[in-house]
């Protein structure tokens, strides 16, 4: 419903929230009614071809929250809304008969109809003084396909009235008075919000506990209070926010999922045969020919089928095709039949297809679990499959004898049962420790078009970086375990329980994972602006950072680094703060982002020493780099070299040549000693900056990189000096920058130093490139 065009009245608002007898509104008046506090309005509005009152968001033109009729559209032109002296509330047109939504017994005085803060429109009975006597009608009791804060699910038990949600076909060419094949409903007896397919329980929220429900997500429901009501009148569901800034606005779309404005909250177009993954239920009377692990694949290209059958029925949506090709063995897939949405189209076999990123959607019956490659060029030729069951019997006797081989020779290496001994209790943490989404291997398949080329994002230590797109047009940023990574399972595991524990509106936000066979894969926040090296470090976009920018992100990384090292629950050192690992969302706020080499300290461990050093040459403080000791003041360091790289624009390494080896941090210093710190200052600042503010910035960078610990300042101290200005700042000491000098007996090339390459070091000095 919600991707449909619409087009406003031309009135402006009046100041009234109410129509008392006598008043009228209509599609040319020009005034509306809208609420006391300005979130709602009621009007006239055209939605594709029709004409309906309608109340809304008034910052959400294209959500509303109530129509009137769906059955019967009115005139725009002579359409009315009124309220008369007897108490009828009624709205009037040339197209149909009138549409009467409250009539009473008994002509009634002292009524009037009012648009409450909470979106309701209701008709009351007034005393004599003003004050409500009675409700006679409101818009809550009838609900369309939106839910908002204080509106039930349930039964009213003295009139037998239903108060649920169901699906309309969301498409510009369909009639909006046409349902959709699910609903959202309030049962009682279980206590549980339910979604119906075509009336059958299609998912289950799970018995409200604690006042969460088990099957849909944390973050859906951090901002949610529920209201539960069981009595002799009602039996209800309802909820209120706990922030009267965050809008919840949830609708249920004519695919089944349940959503939040564009955010999903319940996956439940995933229902359907086994699955009974996050409260979805196991679809009865599953034909012999369908296994577990059957799903249908979502897929865009061209189509060549000789074999389908099809039915052009418009009161079908794609879940109806989906329910009536599984019950049919004989059917491979199927798509819509109507450009519109609607209908079926069943393939028996084949079709013959190439896939592209345009053309017909479709979708083909696969096998997860099996791993069965549906997606060749053409489907197979007869005898084919017999062929290829041979080859792979005979090629699976080989291999298994080539590894049984392999396993005698390496038997002894005990890292091998070690790894699969972790892997086996990791996937068991996961099932009992965390609360986090897991996302299907579908979903994301779908989502990244295949891991496609064209939706890479990058490439980091843990494995390349993809962006996706749900079918809801969520964005994410989704991580996949690189099988050739030295970081496996242990920094998968690490990073993955880590951000959960973490909330900061500086530290990126974890949205989920996916675990498939071999497959490690964890799903964040999509940074439409992406890193911060994409920008500090290019000549031409480097000039979107004014100082302004540039001094937010300074102040938003000292927050996130404050945060993990003194007020979350868990003491974190990050030990790889570079640029490219700080992400950038649409508004330039900084977010601080991998986690896998992380390591959690409780208060009372101020200093580790490990033999296996992880980091990136140019931000590695010394005592780490040369003896594997790491403390909070190791990230201290690194955030001296970022905040020096910021406000230069240069790269640590980036001085670097024979004559003058200097990196930055030295020539920092030597600019400080001279007393000429601003000529450090990027010169695509065009001096727009307060010199006191930058040379402060740059005295507190090189505290930041000094060559001994105890001589660094704490992020608290870091942070008090970067935002009072008033605040005592030491001199700084002779900072532990790096000079020429050979690693593992060679010299690093320039061309090495000019990288943000991630290295292993172990204590004897031997430096790996990861």
């Amino acid at each position: 419903m919600h991707l449909w065009l619409w087009w406003s009245t031309c009135f402006h608002v009046k100041a009234n929230n109410s129509l008392r007898p006598g008043d009228t509104l209509n599609y040319t008046e020009t005034g509306k009614v809208i609420t006391k506090n300005g979130k709602y309005f009621l009007a006239f509005y055209t939605i594709v071809d029709d004409t309906y009152l309608a109340v809304w968001k008034t910052n959400w033109d294209t959500y509303w929250v109530w129509l009137s009729d769906r059955n019967q559209p009115v005139d725009p032109d002579s359409a009315v809304l009124s309220l008369n002296h007897s108490g009828v509330l009624k709205i009037e047109s040339q197209r149909g008969k009138p549409i009467i939504l409250y009539s009473p017994p008994q002509p009634i005085n002292n009524t009037v109809a009012t648009l409450l803060d909470t979106g309701n429109f209701v008709l009351q009975q007034l005393h004599p003084n003003g004050s409500t006597m009675s409700v006679l009608w409101q818009s809550f009791d009838y609900p369309i396909d939106t839910m908002i804060p204080t509106m039930k699910l349930g039964v009213n038990h003295k009139t037998g009235h239903n108060w649920s949600l169901v699906s309309y076909f969301a498409n510009d060419d369909i009639n909006i008075v046409t349902p959709g094949a699910f609903s959202l409903e309030w049962e009682p007896v279980g206590e549980e919000l339910v979604i119906r397919r075509r009336g059958k329980v299609s998912w289950r929220s799970g018995k409200l506990r604690n006042n969460r429900f088990e099957h849909i997500s944390e973050d859906a429901q951090r901002t949610l209070n529920y209201t539960v009501v069981s009595n002799a009148d009602e039996s209800s569901f309802s909820f209120t926010t706990t922030n009267d800034d965050v809008d919840v606005l949830w609708w249920i779309a004519s695919d089944g999922q349940l959503n939040n404005y564009s955010e999903t909250v319940v996956w439940a177009d995933m229902c359907y045969g086994y699955n009974t993954d996050e409260g979805c239920q196991r679809w009865e009377d599953i034909p012999e020919c369908r296994s577990r692990g059957d799903v249908y694949q979502r897929k865009t290209g061209h189509l060549n089928f000789e074999y389908a059958i099809s039915e052009p029925n418009m009161s079908y949506g794609l879940s109806d095709c989906q329910a009536m090709c599984w019950s049919n063995c004989s059917c491979t897939g199927y798509k819509e039949h109507n450009h519109n949405g609607t209908g079926c189209t069943f393939f028996s076999s084949g079709p013959y297809y190439t896939l592209s990123d345009v053309g017909e959607r479709f979708y083909m019956l696969g096998n997860v679990t099996q791993q069965i490659d549906k997606s060749t060029a053409k489907s197979e030729p007869p005898g084919t499959k017999k062929f290829i069951w041979i080859s792979a019997l005979i090629a699976t006797i080989l291999l298994i004898i080539c590894l049984f081989s392999v396993c005698l020779i390496l038997k002894k290496r005990k890292y091998m049962f070690q790894g699969t001994s972790s892997r086996k209790e990791f996937e068991d943490d996961l099932k009992h420790g965390l609360e986090l989404k897991a996302f299907t291997y579908i979903s994301i398949m779908e989502a990244t078009d295949g891991f496609s080329s064209e939706n890479k994002l990058g490439q980091g230590g843990f494995g390349p970086v993809y962006k996706g797109i749900f079918s809801t047009g969520q964005e994410v940023a989704i991580k996949r375990l690189s099988k050739s990574s030295t970081q496996g399972i242990v920094e998968f595991k690490n990073e993955l329980k880590l951000i959960c524990e973490l909330q900061h509106m500086n530290l990126v936000q974890l949205l989920g994972y996916c675990i498939h066979e071999e497959e490690r894969i964890l799903l964040y926040e999509y940074m439409p602006n992406k890193s911060l090296d994409f920008f500090i470090f290019d000549c031409t976009r480097r000039k979107l950072l004014d100082w302004k920018k540039r001094f937010n992100i300074i102040e938003g990384i000292a927050q996130g680094l404050l945060y993990l090292h003194k007020y979350s629950r868990l003491k974190v050192i990050h030990r790889d703060l570079k640029a490219s690992n700080i992400l950038l969302d649409e508004n330039w706020n900084p977010k601080i982002s991998d986690f896998g080499m992380a390591r959690i300290f409780t208060q009372q461990e101020p200093v580790e020493n490990t033999n296996r050093v992880v980091g990136t040459y140019g931000y590695m403080s010394p005592e780490y780099a040369m003896e594997g000791i790491f403390s909070t003041k190791s990230d201290v360091y690194s955030f001296g070299v970022l905040l020096l790289e910021i406000i230069s624009g240069r790269r640590n390494t980036s001085f670097y040549d024979d004559d003058h080896p200097l990196n930055l941090i030295g020539h920092a210093w030597e600019l400080w000693n001279v007393g000429e710190p601003l000529q450090l200052v990027d010169q695509s600042l065009n001096e727009s900056f307060e010199p006191d503010e930058v040379q402060r910035c740059i005295h507190v960078g090189l505290l930041c990189v000094e060559q001994y610990t105890n001589d660094r300042p704490t992020m608290f101290d870091i942070l008090s000096m970067l935002t009072n200005k008033s605040a005592i700042v030491s001199l700084p000491q002779r900072p532990a920058f790096y000079v020429k000098r050979e690693i593992s007996n060679r010299s690093l090339s320039s061309k090495e130093l000019l990288t943000d390459s991630t290295f292993e070091i172990t204590t004897s000095g031997k430096m790996e490139s990861r």
